[in-house]
């Protein structure tokens, strides 16, 4: 695999230089046929096995334009424990989950010094049940995701709990001599604790978007600006949540065919208010009461209600209720 990995990537550069030089000369593109018959291509390609040119010629773009792709996929079926790679061999693998439906494509990466399977297949649609159900989502910081009916999910503020492990871990990169092999190991660490951060991240994300999908017909969001608040005094805080990426989630949840879709609908940020006065908070503010009805609940759920609110004034012929409560 790591000498199937620096042919593909050889050729690979190789065909990047070859549109580069044709772009720079004579400002056209050129063809995938084109590339493979230069005598550069064609010199180190002369001598591998037919398995690393098999996987290599993958690694040019499907449509013969632009420059060659990164990641190649294989040929490939799976058994409990093993995978058969075309040109390649068997390889032992773990499955985390059972493989369903037909398998097509098998995409191989390397990361951090682990390798990954990633394997695309062909799955009979599970339709979800008809729900006609909305939900408005509030996110912040002391809770990720607050509903519109009270409910809030606790933030679980990953990377803040790694942060004393990884700053040891940084530190030890800074004691080593650079590019020794102590260093090459220490970073090696750090990148270990940035990968281990993220998939915890993306499971909770998953896991959440999921169960909202599954109990919710129509879900609404406030169209934050995730970028500029990255950028203000709660930088680091607003990475770790990762808002942006959660929205992602709820967005791209499979579709109910027949049924429509689990919507994942955006509601421009508030610019008037429930009983049309205006309700001024400081960020220690964590209470709301309305002066229109007298409701009283926390900062997160008013806010979770008036996107809720908000969404159903969008949507054709719904009935909005005219107050928060």
């Amino acid at each position: 695999m790591q000498a199937t990995l620096a042919v593909c990537r050889e050729l690979n550069n190789a065909a990047l230089q070859e549109r580069r030089e044709a772009w720079s000369s004579h400002r056209k593109g050129m063809l995938r046929r084109a590339v493979e018959a230069t005598p550069r291509h064609q010199s180190r390609s002369r001598g591998r096995s037919s398995g690393a040119q098999s996987s290599s010629a993958r690694c040019a773009a499907p449509d013969g334009q632009g420059f060659p792709g990164l990641f190649s996929s294989l040929p490939a079926w799976t058994s409990t424990g093993v995978s058969s790679l075309s040109k390649i061999g068997d390889i032992k693998i773990k499955l985390h989950r059972a493989i369903q439906g037909q398998i097509k494509t098998l995409s191989l990466k390397r990361e951090n010094g682990m390798w990954y399977a990633c394997f695309s297949c062909i799955v009979e649609p599970e339709p979800l049940p008809a729900n006609d159900k909305a939900v408005g989502l509030d996110v912040g910081l002391l809770s990720f995701v607050t509903r519109s009916d009270g409910r809030g999910i606790g933030n679980p503020r990953l990377f803040k709990k790694a942060q004393k492990r990884l700053g040891r871990a940084q530190r030890r990169v800074a004691r080593r001599e650079k590019f020794s092999k102590r260093w090459k190991k220490a970073v090696r660490l750090v990148a270990k604790i940035h990968r281990k951060v993220f998939n915890q991240r993306n499971d909770f994300q998953h896991k959440l978007s999921r169960k909202i999908v599954n109990n919710y017909g129509i879900i609404f969001v406030e169209d934050l600006n995730v970028k500029g608040l990255s950028r203000g005094r709660l930088a680091k805080s607003v990475h770790d949540a990762g808002w942006a990426a959660f929205f992602r989630k709820l967005r791209t949840r499979p579709k109910a065919p027949g049924e429509g879709s689990r919507p994942s609908i955006l509601v421009e940020r508030a610019k008037r208010y429930p009983s049309g006065e205006a309700n001024p908070k400081r960020l220690s503010d964590r209470g709301h009461v309305c002066l229109h009805c007298g409701l009283v609940t926390t900062r997160d759920q008013a806010a979770a209600m008036e996107v809720l609110r908000l969404g159903l004034s969008l949507q054709p012929l719904t009935a909005v209720q005219e107050c928060c409560g």
